[in-house]
């Protein structure tokens, strides 16, 4: 078995990528509802700020600034996932060790994690949440996507509302 290091820094920020076991299910739009209620259940219980958050249809990403002194992210992710996942139908195919885990199979077990290393790694992981929904062919511009962050940034004058533009006009500067 493999151990994973994960990064410990109290107070960090982190770039977080969280999927579901089904790639090809929309299950995180077709239950946004539930899925507001858990985060924000997971919010109250241990706080943190959302800088940045996009929710796709199989995965979302998130840019977490976490409190001093406080490192435990993976609680955190725990937390809301399991909370999601409750009172939701066990995936069909799981693994006998999701089996014996009482895992519903409906999350990827790991997820990916950045520590924000300075000012410009910061802003190329907000953009890349914010450009996420575009670079999946789901919208053309990115104030199009509803379940996005951007919309706060816009609000607050932090980004304009045209930003980014429309997917024709672009430079591919966001691809991977």
């Amino acid at each position: 078995m493999s151990r994973y290091r994960r990064a410990k820094i109290a107070g960090g920020m982190f770039f977080f990528t969280v999927t579901l076991a089904d790639r090809s299910s929309e299950l995180l739009i077709r239950e946004i509802d539930r899925l507001r209620r858990s985060y924000k259940a997971m919010q109250e219980r241990l706080p943190l700020e959302t800088v940045a958050i996009c929710i796709l249809p199989d995965h979302l990403h998130a840019l977490w600034q976490l409190p001093d002194g406080d490192a435990d992210f993976a609680s955190r992710w725990s937390l809301f996932k399991s909370s999601f996942s409750r009172g939701l139908p066990a995936a069909t195919t799981r693994s006998a060790s999701k089996i014996a885990k009482r895992e519903r199979g409906i999350w990827q077990r790991r997820y990916w994690e950045h520590a924000i290393r300075d000012d410009a790694d910061f802003e190329r992981h907000v953009d890349y949440i914010h450009y996420n929904p575009v670079k999946h062919g789901l919208v053309r511009r990115v104030a199009d996507w509803p379940y996005s962050s951007f919309h706060r940034y816009v609000e607050q004058g932090i980004l304009p509302g045209d930003w980014a533009g429309d997917v024709g006009e672009l430079s591919g500067s966001f691809g991977e």
